[in-house]
């Protein structure tokens, strides 16, 4: 009778992993497809060989996407993605100068 439940014990503790460790692998899927369902172009891309460019289009029919890596366009699948940044927008792309404070000591 020991045995018996030791053998259930097992099987209820695999059984727990599997099923955390299978939840935990469809959020890092759903992470990773939100991610390349947010590319715009413009945004800026670092794929998986760890080169860095502006993505000028995506071509959703082929799965691909074009890279401008400083002037060279290059084409990649869309699963070399490794990490998308938003596009600068204007509002983000200024930087505000930074204010003259007056010193409040003054030397003499």
């Amino acid at each position: 009778m020991g045995s018996s439940m030791s053998l259930v014990l097992i099987v209820i503790v695999f059984g727990g992993m599997m099923f955390f460790m299978n939840r935990q692998q469809k959020k890092q899927q759903q992470k990773r497809q939100e991610q390349l369902n947010s590319m715009k172009t413009g945004s800026e891309i670092v794929t998986i060989g760890g080169l860095h460019g502006i993505l000028s289009s995506i071509n959703e029919a082929k799965g691909t996407i074009e890279l401008d890596c400083e002037g060279v366009i290059l084409t990649f699948d869309r699963a070399a993605v490794k990490t998308v940044k938003a596009p600068e927008t204007a509002e983000t792309a200024t930087v505000e100068a930074p204010v003259a404070s007056e010193n409040p000591i003054e030397e003499n």
